[in-house]
């Protein structure tokens, strides 16, 4: 797996779902911390419009463009849920925070022939 993480953190563009305007949680810290990291991040959360100055898209298929990572920061059944729209989308880097995972989504990633990062916390990366 410290392969793929290389690999992924050689990206420019990560997207974070769940992303969050509440400091306090990983779906903010995330977005800073890559942001901070002079990562291009694309927030995604239908319930804001802004993440720590960026604009806060509704879904992965607003974003302007395409997103290198696709980062999870949500419960694992919304995870499973939008699996589904990455692989629509194209999207083929995974990146399930610790939380958003289950066995259900990395095996559909699996399944789906999408590189899956999991168990650790991209911010230690």
């Amino acid at each position: 797996m410290q392969g793929l993480i290389k690999e992924f953190m050689a990206q420019k563009k990560f997207a974070v779902i769940g992303a969050s305007d509440n400091p306090e949680k990983y779906g903010n810290r995330i977005v800073k911390n890559l942001k901070e990291r002079s990562y291009d991040v694309y927030p995604v959360n239908p319930r804001l419009k802004e993440v720590e100055g960026l604009v806060c898209y509704n879904s992965l298929a607003d974003i302007p463009c395409k997103a290198d990572v696709v980062d999870f920061v949500v419960p694992p059944a919304v995870t499973e849920d939008i699996l589904k729209q990455c692989v629509a989308l194209g999207f083929t880097r995974i990146w399930l925070q610790p939380g958003s995972e289950s066995q259900a989504a990395i095996d559909y990633c699996r399944e789906n022939n999408l590189h899956v990062v999991y168990n650790i916390c991209v911010m230690l990366s």
